[in-house]
């Protein structure tokens, strides 16, 4: 069984403007990067086999944070990519609510096949993300190793690690630099 810490990326301009963000590639802020040093300062001294981060910058920076803690390596996968907001990326949150009442609380209600304009639906993060899941339980089957990603994707995870409904796949993101501590069985 595969030992898994899931951390979410540190904070963002586009998170503190209450933005949705999605693949826009953007870095870290400084309370971001003090963030991921304090997260790697609580990590410091465990062991770690490797640790997995999504390629978008924000979580690879904070993965590298933590990395350079724990002495391990980085392995930087797209597939750990945020959820693809389609025409929502870089609106504010206040003005989709508005104007996409309806199809957000639709999302909310049917989350595997319902999705932003021209954006992602949890059925196809979950497509990208199992099968990666199975690969880091084959390289590590007694291991212990980090993944460094983003909140909707790190939900769909805890929602199929935990065996949960996955219309509580929302109520399942993390807040910035949570670390959980979750298993993997192989196969």
């Amino acid at each position: 069984m595969t030992h898994l810490l899931l951390i979410r990326h540190g904070v963002t301009d586009w998170n503190r403007e209450g933005r949705f963000m999605g693949r826009t590639d953007l870095p870290l802020n400084l309370e971001g990067l003090a963030q991921a040093e304090t997260a790697a300062a609580s990590l410091r001294g465990q062991k770690l086999e490797a640790v997995y981060t999504s390629d978008l910058q924000r979580a690879r920076q904070t993965a590298e944070i933590v990395a350079r803690a724990v002495g391990a390596p980085v392995f930087p996968d797209a597939r750990l990519r945020e959820i693809d907001q389609g025409e929502w990326e870089g609106e504010l949150f206040s003005v989709i609510r508005e104007t996409y009442a309806d199809l957000l609380a639709r999302r909310r209600r049917e989350p595997l096949d319902t999705h932003a304009p021209g954006g992602e639906s949890v059925r196809q993060i979950q497509a990208r993300i199992l099968p990666l899941l199975d690969e880091i339980a084959q390289r590590h089957p007694r291991g212990r190793v980090a993944i460094v990603s983003h909140g909707v994707t790190l939900a769909v995870m805890k929602v199929h690690l935990l065996r949960l409904a996955v219309e509580t796949v929302w109520d399942q993101v993390p807040d910035h630099l949570a670390i959980e501590e979750l298993f993997l069985e192989a196969g």
